[in-house]
């Protein structure tokens, strides 16, 4: 059965990453893709031509010319064991923007349904990081370029959370690796990177307890008292937080000096030098790979 056409030039030119020009001259000099046509006469692009695309596309980068890259994929080499891994990537990328679109919607059982594909076809980390993160990265910059207005960030981030929070109370709290406490920066609100890292960490084995929106620097003493822990992890999302943030930071090692900090979040992730330098030895990426790499620096994990 034929795939239905509904993207049209404009959204298949952001999905793929190739001006509107570039993609009309291919479809005429090559034939690779026939795009429909609706009453208006205007093309709409199918999954499949999203596909064909994105693989081109991937080739060109890779240093191919277009023909080149069309003669590969018309002899079928394409299907190569790193086919699957590609697939596996558009099919994963076409959720993250069905998920959005949903959660901009305010169609939050549509939303429901894809999360519950994704889960159906990954793990519980690939949706984490396949999924849910770039949903999230998504809507905050949707939010901070105007694009969608704080009712739909409020509306989608809450939704994440609540899917979040699911996969939190699930997992056992091991007790085998270091005891660690997460908590936002002081006035801090936006707490799913943070939630996201804990779900993490308490993944791979580590005690977490998780804080998340902001507490009281008065609190810290009893906090730290009870819990005794070997680490604090802090999340940072908005700059104007950034620098109570850091201050709190050095608080903490103030009463408790052997403590293991970590900072991450938006705002610390796209500050400039000289504050990323000042706090790199808090940093903890933006990204599975950096988290690996900053525990097992810190608490020689992996």
């Amino acid at each position: 059965m034929a795939q239905i056409g509904k993207y049209n030039i404009k959204a298949i030119s952001n999905l793929v990453g190739i001006l509107p020009g570039t993609l009309r001259a291919w479809e005429r000099r090559y034939n690779i893709i026939s795009p429909v046509r609706n009453e208006a006469g205007h093309r709409l692009y199918t999954e499949e031509h999203v596909y064909i695309l994105k693989w081109l596309v991937q080739k060109v980068n890779e240093g191919f010319t277009i023909g080149q890259a069309i003669n590969l994929y018309e002899t079928k080499e394409h299907k190569s064991s790193d086919d699957k891994s590609f697939t596996e990537n558009l099919q994963s990328d076409h959720l993250v923007n069905q998920i959005v679109l949903a959660l901009s919607s305010f169609e939050e059982g549509e939303a429901h349904n894809y999360i519950n594909e994704a889960f159906s076809l990954y793990s519980v980390d690939k949706v984490l990081f396949k999924i849910i993160s770039k949903v999230f990265i998504i809507i905050g910059d949707k939010w901070r370029n105007g694009e969608i207005t704080s009712a739909h960030e409020h509306f989608a981030t809450s939704f994440l959370r609540t899917r979040l929070g699911m996969i939190y109370q699930n997992l056992p709290n091991n007790k085998h690796l270091p005891k660690l406490i997460a908590v936002c920066g002081p006035d801090e609100k936006h707490e799913l990177g943070l939630l996201i890292f804990t779900i993490y960490l308490r993944r791979i084995g580590f005690q977490v307890i998780y804080l998340g929106a902001s507490i009281d620097s008065a609190d810290l003493d009893q906090v730290i008292e009870e819990v005794d822990p070997a680490g604090f992890i802090i999340s940072c999302t908005l700059k104007e937080n950034l620098k109570k943030t850091i201050d709190f930071a050095i608080t903490i090692k103030k009463i408790k000096p052997n403590v293991i900090i970590g900072i991450g979040g938006y705002a610390v992730s796209t500050c400039e030098s000289p504050i990323l330098d000042s706090i790199q030895e808090f940093y903890v990426g933006n990204a599975q790979s950096n988290w690996d790499v900053w525990l097992k620096q810190n608490f020689n994990y992996k």
